[in-house]
């Protein structure tokens, strides 16, 4: 198996246990919208059983690589497709699909009914069975996670549970945990875009008015477009980094996928909670 995003090559390997060879191309801390493969993992891809994708548009650098595997018959599962997906809330066209379902737990819990479900279909029946066993067990893991998001969330006063970020990444975590998305310093679901002065001066005006005291970054962007947002806002901001786009290495602080969830729901609830 391949998987092209490291956020779903985590979940992936806790589906499949010991059952299959799992290979994931995204590095820890490299950004799914712009990374690049080599020609090994492009053969990879050609040759592989099964890819599981995000899709949904979001590994734009691969589109070619993916195509070019699905021309040689190989069979590409994108999760994205099966999630409900949500349409951007805000600087986005209103039928633009946001790719970034892993910031709710209970949108991934469907991904890997899905990933269980497409390697029901291509395993002998033993296989399966671990396939399932694993699966069931990693099902409670994320109906944990979801519900100790849900504790985090609600100790946050719900006048501030408002969100500007670096670009539009957590749609799907406001919606499930009741958030608001106030803005994002690149206006767009996409790292590649580029913030223009008139942007930032709106969003600094808007942040004011909705009196956000902390901006949150990508950890694997470069934060000086959300440090230079603080800057042009009238009152005291902090500038806090979350693991929006990519696991880390082990010792990074976000190595799977529920350490990143748990990570960034705690970082969100300290930049949110009221002064003492």
């Amino acid at each position: 198996m391949v998987v092209t995003t490291n956020i779903l090559g985590d979940v992936v390997r806790n589906v499949v246990g010991e059952s299959a060879d799992v290979t994931v191309l995204m590095k820890p801390n490299a950004d799914p919208h712009s990374f690049g493969i080599s020609a090994k993992e492009a053969g990879q891809m050609e040759s592989a059983d099964l890819i599981v994708s995000n899709g949904l548009g979001l590994e734009e650098g691969l589109n070619a690589n993916l195509d070019n595997a699905r021309s040689e018959g190989v069979e590409v599962l994108e999760v994205g497709e099966h999630i409900d997906p949500l349409d951007y809330r805000s600087g986005e066209s209103s039928d633009q699909a946001d790719p970034h379902f892993w910031t709710d737990p209970e949108r991934m819990l469907t991904a890997v009914d899905a990933i269980e479900d497409t390697l029901a279909e291509q395993v002998e029946s033993e296989v399966a069975d671990a396939v399932a066993a694993s699966a069931d067990t990693y099902r409670d893991q994320l109906k944990d996670l979801d519900a100790e998001i849900a504790d985090i969330a609600e100790a946050i006063p719900a006048d501030r549970r408002k969100l500007v970020t670096n670009h539009h990444v957590f749609g799907y975590f406001a919606e499930r945990f009741d958030f608001e998305v106030i803005g994002a310093v690149l206006p767009s679901g996409t790292t590649l875009a580029s913030p223009s002065a008139a942007d930032l001066e709106e969003l600094a005006r808007t942040v004011e008015e909705a009196g956000v005291p902390t901006i949150f970054a990508d950890s694997s962007q470069p934060q000086k477009l959300a440090e230079a947002l603080s800057g042009e806002v009238d009152a005291e901001v902090e500038v806090v980094p979350l693991y929006s786009e990519s696991l880390t290495e082990a010792d990074g602080g976000a190595a799977t996928y529920i350490d990143m969830q748990k990570a960034n729901a705690e970082a969100i609830a300290a930049g949110l909670a009221p002064e003492d």
